[in-house]
């Protein structure tokens, strides 16, 4: 049987308008823009902080790649290694091997046998015969050498450089071989023909000397084979 009374009618829920519908179907799309808006929203600042980081990171790689490279180039430009820029038969004018150094004075001692007072130069390395070449003559003939020689006969000093590198004054000590040949003439004595300069070795004050000392016995010793 059917309740078709006024209160009946009362209970039932009122129909939904085209229009009502229409503006439930506009909210849940707005809902869904808003939901897609903030994902990429997310992902926006997302690639923004990934973009970030990897630029603050290449720029960390290049500045510990350069400041690599300035300890490297620091550390270089405080070895220095002399050569023979030119050799005559009476001098040696030497040259840092890098062209960045440049020689500001140097010291040269030679082996304690000789008894010769250090020579000093300012502004123009070299090493010049006339400095030793009386002292190490009569050192060759208490050792018994031959008077003439094959032309690669040592005479080791030890060379304090003072030289500019990297906008600095460094100095640097070091046993270096001066390579020499010794010819006798008939009433005119012997003449000595300098041949050019080898590192030896690099050393300090505290130890220069007695390594230079015991650098010459070794090449005596050697030469009297």
């Amino acid at each position: 049987m059917t309740d078709d009374s006024p209160n009946s009618a009362a209970k039932s829920p009122p129909p939904i308008t085209r229009a009502e519908a229409r503006a439930d179907e506009a909210a849940a799309i707005r809902r869904r823009w808003i939901t897609l808006g903030e994902v990429l929203t997310v992902i926006a600042v997302t690639i923004s902080g990934l973009t970030l980081w990897n630029s603050w990171s290449q720029r960390s790689e290049t500045e510990a790649g350069k400041n690599a490279d300035a300890r490297r180039a620091s550390t270089k430009a405080a070895i220095l290694t002399l050569v023979a820029a030119r050799t005559n038969e009476d001098e040696l004018v030497l040259k840092p091997a890098s062209p960045e150094q440049s020689v500001q004075s140097q010291s040269i001692a030679f082996p304690s046998a000789l008894a010769l007072a250090a020579a000093e130069t300012t502004g123009e390395p070299r090493i010049e015969a006339r400095w030793f070449e009386n002292a190490l003559k009569k050192a060759r003939s208490r050792a018994r050498l031959p008077d003439s020689s094959r032309g690669d006969e040592k005479l080791p000093v030890l060379v304090t450089t003072r030289f500019l590198a990297d906008g600095k004054l460094r100095e640097e000590l070091a046993i270096y071989d001066i390579g020499y040949s010794i010819a006798g003439r008939w009433l005119g004595g012997h003449s000595i023909t300098l041949r050019g300069v080898s590192l030896v070795a690099r050393t300090r004050k505290s130890a220069g000397k007695s390594l230079l000392d015991a650098r010459w016995k070794a090449v005596l010793a050697q030469a009297a084979i």
